[in-house]
């Protein structure tokens, strides 16, 4: 029998514009064809899973349940466009952070792998049949000591970076047709 596997992603520069520490809803903008990649992996009942850093909130922009609302409002505005994410995990930690109870060095910050191994549980997926999409050396990392299968896609100001990951495309789209032609689905 076949594993199930999930797609894990990261959210700033992958699914949304990174204006580097967002924190208010006003500044968030879905990149293109998100929606449709997202939708693809629903279709076929993939779990779709963010995993992010959001060291705002160790920087006192932003409070937890503030990072909970602008994630609320992502999953609202793709379920308009007829996708969902089926869960957002995040690390509120940062080793320099402002707030010192979030000034930490800890399992779950990327490139840590606590909130995949997390995510892995509480989903019921083998990591090392799942996916690590992301735009930064964090994510790929991560996905690499899990054992996953890693894309890497372009960041909003860059092109697609040497991240030294399994396959390197131009967004999320374009990765998930990938996944989808891996795994037989199209």
């Amino acid at each position: 029998m076949r594993k199930k596997f999930a797609v894990f992603i990261d959210r700033d520069g992958t699914i949304n514009l990174d204006v580097d520490n967002l924190s208010k809803i006003k500044d968030l903008t879905i990149l293109p064809n998100v929606s449709k990649a997202i939708t693809l992996l629903n279709k076929f009942h993939i779990p779709v899973i963010v995993i992010t850093n959001q060291p705002v909130i160790a920087r006192g922009l932003l409070t937890k349940e503030g990072i909970k609302k602008i994630h609320r409002e992502i999953n609202c505005r793709l379920q308009k466009m007829g996708a969902k994410i089926d869960d957002f995990y995040f690390c509120p930690h940062h080793p320099h952070a402002n707030i010192e109870k979030y000034r930490i060095t800890c399992i779950c910050r990327k490139p840590g792998t606590a909130m995949y191994k997390q995510a892995a549980k509480d989903f019921g997926v083998e990591l090392k049949k799942s996916y690590v999409i992301g735009n930064s050396f964090r994510d790929i990392d991560a996905g690499k000591t899990l054992g996953t299968i890693t894309i890497s896609v372009a960041s909003n100001q860059k092109g697609v970076q040497n991240l030294n990951s399994d396959y390197s495309v131009k967004n999320l789209y374009q990765a998930v047709e990938l996944i989808l032609k891996k795994e037989k689905l199209r």
